[in-house]
């Protein structure tokens, strides 16, 4: 039986995407919500609760969710790590899928960036570019944020590696270091490259989008799978299967 959704965040760019997709997709939308709205009132009636709201609004929608028993997607981003760290803890008492991106493509992305970054040694210097819309209010995106800590993971470095863009005498680039590049421009609505650069050759992993609805969609299968998990803290990789 599909899940009775509630998208938080439903006046923004995803959430009136995510109605569109709903509808589409043949599913039910009990309630589309924004900050000036009753989010406690409106879960009555709901499943599961999508957020694409802003990050300021997550423990909020965390604290509804597991007061009324309420699985929850959050696809919001701009957490700091401290926050992030625990609003973690505290989504694993419902049942979560929180992502930085709902994309099917760009899970697949996070998966191949692993083995590349597993295969090629540090002889690859591995740089990060990501360019959004210019009215995107954080960056890195999550996205890339995702990507850099799975290359990190892998080569065993710490958030003391990254360089976030270069200017000046920076020096000769070091095996330790990881390269991070946000551009912003346009209505571009999402476009990721990993670039994995050795001496005689390069690989490139790119991703683009061109519709918001990838993530929309993404976010609503996540939607499905979720409500009939246990409680804990779950990603796009779980729900495609992907680990």
């Amino acid at each position: 039986m599909a899940p009775r959704i509630l998208i938080n965040g439903a006046r923004g760019r995803m959430g009136q995407a995510l109605a569109s997709s709903a509808k589409e997709l043949g599913l039910v939308v009990t309630g589309e919500v924004d900050a000036s709205d009753d989010l406690a009132a409106a879960v009555a009636n709901a499943d599961v609760i999508i957020d694409f709201s802003s990050h300021q609004a997550t423990k909020a929608v965390l604290d509804v969710a597991i007061a009324r028993k309420k699985a929850v997607v959050i696809g919001t981003t701009g957490h700091s790590a401290e926050s992030k760290k625990e609003l973690l803890a505290l989504a694993a008492r419902t049942p979560c899928v929180w992502a930085g991106n709902f994309s099917v493509g760009v899970n697949l992305l996070f998966a191949l960036t692993r083995r590349a970054a597993r295969v090629l040694g540090s002889d690859y210097d591995a740089e990060v570019v990501e360019m959004h819309h210019r009215f995107k209010k954080d960056a890195p995106s999550g996205t890339a944020t995702r990507l850099l800590e799975i290359i990190l993971e892998e080569r065993k470095l710490t958030a003391a590696a990254l360089r976030h863009g270069r200017a000046g005498i920076t020096g000769e680039r070091t095996a330790a270091e990881v390269g991070i590049h946000a551009l912003r421009g346009g209505d571009v609505v999402g476009e990721h490259t990993v670039m994995f650069a050795a001496l005689g050759e390069r690989l490139e992993l790119v991703h683009k989008a061109s519709d918001r609805g990838i993530y929309a969609r993404g976010a609503l299968r996540a939607a499905e799978w979720v409500v009939s998990q246990p409680s804990g803290v779950y990603d796009m990789q779980d729900v495609l299967g992907l680990k």
